[in-house]
C-alpha cells in the first residue's frame, strides 16, 4: 500500500484539514499518516482559535516519519507561521521527499485569517519552489499574485507567474468564479483544464483540502500529474454531490461517498 503524509492543521469539525486529508487518502486506498501544524477550534460556522504547534515538534513529527517509512506523496496544508514553513521546507529537502502538493490555505470561508500576514512572502519563497504542484483557489492566487482574477484567461496567467515562482506546476481552482467550476493547471509547458457543472449546495466545507490530499493520493499510487487531477477531481465532484447537511453553517463533503 502507498504512503501518503500530510502536513497541516486540525479540524475538531473532522471536514477539514488534517481529518479531510486522512479520511481521503483512505478512501482512494492510501496509508494516511500525518504531521500536525496547529489546532484549530472550529465548526461548521467558523473558525473561532488556532494554536499553532511549536516549530521542533513539527520537525520531530516529519524527521520520525521519514526515518522509519517510505513516505510516496506529501500533501501540505495550513501553515501559518514564518518559522513552521522555514522547518517543514527544510525537513522535506532534507529527505528529498516526492510528490509534493502545496495547498496554500490562508484564509477559512468564514473569514478567519489562517496565515500571519508575514508568512506568505515565507511561503512563496521558501515552499512553493519545493512543491510539484500548488493549488491555489481564486482568492489565494490574487494574495500571491496581488492582483484579481475574474476570468479562465486570468487564471491561465496566473498559473503560469506561479510556476514562475519555482513550483514545478500550478492548478488554479476557479471554483469561484461564475458558471462552471473550471480549474486550470499549467505543468511549465502546457494547459490543461479541467471543467465541471457547478453543484447547487451549501456543503462545501473541506473542498480544497479534500481535493489536494486526492491529488497527493493519485501521485502515490503512480498516476500522471494530469491524471492525478483527472481522478482529484472526480472525486471531489462526487463529495460534494453526496454532502452532508449538519450544524448550522456549512457542512462537510462525504468523503466515503462510494462505500456507504
Amino acid at each position: 500500500m502507498r504512503k501518503v503524509l500530510t502536513i497541516a492543521g486540525s479540524d475538531s469539525c473532522g471536514g477539514a484539514g488534517i481529518q479531510a486529508d486522512l479520511k481521503t487518502f483512505a478512501a482512494l486506498g492510501t496509508y494516511g499518516m500525518s504531521v500536525i501544524t496547529a489546532v484549530t477550534a472550529q465548526n461548521t460556522q467558523g473558525v473561532f482559535a488556532v494554536q499553532e504547534i511549536a516549530p521542533e515538534m513539527v520537525a520531530k513529527q516529519i524527521s520520525c516519519l521519514y526515518e522509519d517509512i517510505v513516505i510516496d506523496a506529501v500533501k501540505i496544508g495550513m501553515v501559518s507561521k514564518t518559522e513552521i514553513i522555514k522547518t517543514i521546507a527544510r525537513k522535506l529537502k532534507e529527505y528529498q521527499a516526492k510528490n509534493i502538493v502545496v495547498d496554500p490555505v490562508m484564509i477559512s470561508k468564514s473569514g478567519y485569517d489562517l496565515m500571519h500576514p508575514e508568512a506568505k512572502e515565507e511561503l512563496i519563497r521558501t515552499l512553493l519552489p519545493v512543491a510539484d504542484v500548488v493549488t491555489p483557489n481564486l482568492y489565494e492566487a490574487q494574495v500571491i499574485l496581488e492582483r484579481e482574477i475574474t476570468t479562465v484567461e486570468d487564471m491561465e496567467k496566473a498559473a503560469r507567474d506561479i510556476v514562475a515562482l519555482g513550483p514545478k506546476s500550478a492548478l488554479v481552482k476557479g471554483g469561484h468564479l461564475r458558471g462552471n467550476a473550471v480549474d486550470v493547471l499549467y505543468d511549465g509547458e502546457s494547459f490543461t483544464y479541467y471543467d465541471q457543472e457547478r453543484i447547487a449546495t451549501t456543503n462545501t466545507h473541506g473542498t480544497g483540502c479534500t481535493y489536494s490530499s486526492a491529488i497527493a493520493a493519485h501521485l502515490a499510487r503512480g498516476l500522471s500529474l494530469k491524471e492525478a487531477v483527472q481522478g482529484a477531481k472526480e472525486y471531489i465532484t462526487g463529495a460534494i454531490l453526496n454532502s452532508f447537511s449538519i450544524g448550522k453553517g456549512v457542512g462537510p463533503t462525504h468523503h466515503f461517498y462510494k462505500y456507504y
